[in-house]
């Protein structure tokens, strides 16, 4: 491809909404380009890259026995709500009306689809199993948009479904897609890790997500120092270790605390450490309001509270809904004379003579004590882990690292097909309900998530198999006729060789066009210029290393050539 010819509409300045690097780079680098909030224009050097991600994920997907669909986007409520989730799943999902009133939506994912496909041609155990994915635009409503292609509303994903008719079928099902994706995201050059998530929407007994790690992460990745387990923050056990505090009961007393509305303003008010201090979190379950205690210096955890609770939403209190639950304002509540359930972290139980909320402005209460004061329903871990905390496994700590959910797998059970009457009659002619697992990955995250790992202050540094050509070949002066003559046999010989190319056949100064390679993330250029053709020589230059080194002309070609076959063969 001829740069002077190719549609790649580089910017020099940074979009005012790009706040991550991916997305900044992406823009520059003329991959992408916003339609609407969280809906992007795919443009020639971004499809590549995209396509490139596809070709991997698709190949790993046909080795494993999955078969290749292609469902509609659009899709009737009907199928949602024989699966319970027209109702359940939230403002996410973009509902619509056709022309007869008949109501769709835009399909985030496609369970119930797929289960309605398996459900009229699946009758006998002797047809399972079976796995079935696509890779197609999905569309999830997302209330806050951000962060380019990481968190869009509409989303290249490829999903696939697997049917079995035992538990045992379906945990092998679910080790070949854990395989699979380990491949896929080795193939594409990533450093990840696997990790136990939360099920969230989709449901399902298990499920793991596929965490590319970079410090820009958005997502917490909880590891332990001494074993291999990994969990997200949602997921990641907390053990239950606390000690009764031995210190006597103290007599409550009413404290003003005017305008303290944060932990920290409260713990210098009370003269007590936050980890002394309960906060009292006002949730909503499935639209009944719920409090949950939770020490100063911890976190509430939804996820494991909609757990707890065998919820289907749980979010936190409006201002209004905690003024009408409490009687007072945001930043004072607390658990003495609510008329609401009280759930509480197992971290509170062992608290003495704690601070917390008065439920009226700019009060607080101390030496406040479980049982005598308040009474809590049930204790649980209801907290995000944090560093330092004990494995459940091993003992060992715990360290937290940042990364990029890129893939997520499920172990769904029968969620969808007994909702759904998806069955099927096993040896003994007993109808039985097929066991099914769900995997999903994004590929324009992925995309994004390899960008967010490999970058400098110059630009993008793209693997080698992900990277939307693989050599970019520099004529320093295109108007030099030598200089023209050689970038052109080179380009010529690289292209025969299978290679990716891209010649940058511009009439602009050497800097700019250094500026733009090192933006594009090439992995691999090759300057041609005046100086290098009197010594008969190419300079080749790595993007990521930076290291130059002189390369014959006789044979560059199949040098470079080889170089690229290497790198690829090393992922």
């Amino acid at each position: 491809m001829r740069y002077s010819q190719y549609f790649l509409p580089t910017l020099k300045e940074t979009p005012g909404d790009a706040e991550v690097v991916s997305h900044q780079l992406m823009s520059r680098a003329g991959m992408i380009r916003k339609v609407a909030a969280g809906i992007y224009d795919y443009l020639p050097l971004g499809l590549r890259v995209i396509r490139k991600a596809e070709n991997i994920v698709r190949e790993e997907m046909n080795k494993a026995g999955a078969i290749e669909i292609l469902m509609p986007a659009v899709c009737p409520a009907d199928l949602w709500e024989q699966s319970g989730r027209w109702q359940q799943y939230g403002k996410e999902l973009l509902r619509l009306k056709d022309r007869k009133e008949t109501e769709f939506c835009i399909g985030p994912t496609h369970e119930e689809v797929v289960t309605e496909i398996v459900r009229g041609t699946v009758n006998s155990y002797r047809q399972l199993p079976v796995n079935l994915y696509q890779i197609q635009t999905k569309f999830r409503d997302e209330v806050r948009p951000r962060f380019g292609l990481m968190r869009g509303r509409e989303f290249i994903m490829k999903d696939a479904y697997s049917f079995d008719a035992t538990d045992e079928g379906a945990n092998l099902s679910y080790e070949k897609m854990r395989k699979a994706y380990c491949r896929i995201f080795e193939r594409c050059g990533l450093k990840y890790r696997m990790v136990e998530a939360d099920s969230g929407a989709i449901g399902g007994s298990f499920s793991h997500e596929f965490m590319v790690l970079a410090d820009t992460g958005e997502d917490v990745v909880i590891s332990c120092e001494s074993c291999e387990y990994s969990a997200n923050i949602e997921k990641a056990v907390v053990i239950d270790k606390g000690e009764m505090s031995q210190a006597p009961m103290n007599e409550v007393e009413r404290v003003v605390t005017k305008g303290a509305h944060s932990v920290a303003d409260v713990s210098v008010m009370l003269e007590l450490k936050p980890s002394q201090i309960v906060k009292t979190m006002l949730v909503i379950v499935d639209d009944e309001p719920v409090a949950v205690l939770i020490r100063g210096d911890h976190e509430l955890n939804v996820a494991k509270v909609k757990n707890l609770l065998g919820a289907s939403v749980v979010e936190l209190a409006t201002p209004e809904q905690i003024a009408k639950a409490t009687g007072g304002p945001v930043g004072f509540s607390g658990p003495i004379g609510l008329k609401i359930t009280l759930y509480a972290d197992n971290a509170v139980k062992y608290m003495r003579n704690m601070g917390v909320g008065g439920n009226e402005k700019d009060i607080h209460l101390e030496g406040v004590n479980l049982e005598r004061d308040f009474q809590v329903k049930q204790f649980a871990d209801l907290r995000d882990a944090a560093d330092g905390d004990t494995c459940p496994h091993c003992g060992g700590r715990y360290s937290n690292t940042r990364g990029i959910e890129v893939g997520h797998i499920f172990k769904l059970g029968t969620k969808y097909s007994e909702s759904m009457k998806a069955t099927f009659l096993d040896a003994d002619g007993v109808a039985k309900e097929i066991i099914m697992g769900c995997y999903g990955i994004g590929i324009g995250r992925t995309a994004a998530a390899a960008i967010e790992q490999n970058h400098d202050e110059n630009g993008i540094i793209w693997p080698m198999p992900l990277a939307p050509f693989q050599v970019i070949v520099t004529m320093l002066n295109p108007k030099d006729e030598e200089v023209l003559a050689a970038g052109e046999k080179l380009y010529q010989d690289l292209l025969s060789e299978g290679i990716e190319v891209l010649l940058d056949d511009r009439d602009e100064r050497p800097g700019s066009k250094f500026k733009d390679a090192d933006l594009l993330g090439i992995p691999l250029r090759i300057n041609v210029g005046a100086r290098g053709l009197k010594e008969q020589s190419f300079e080749l230059q790595e993007r990521r290393a930076g290291e130059r080194v002189m390369l014959p002309i006789e044979g560059a070609a199949q040098k470079v050539a080889e170089q690229v076959r290497t790198a690829l063969a090393a992922e």
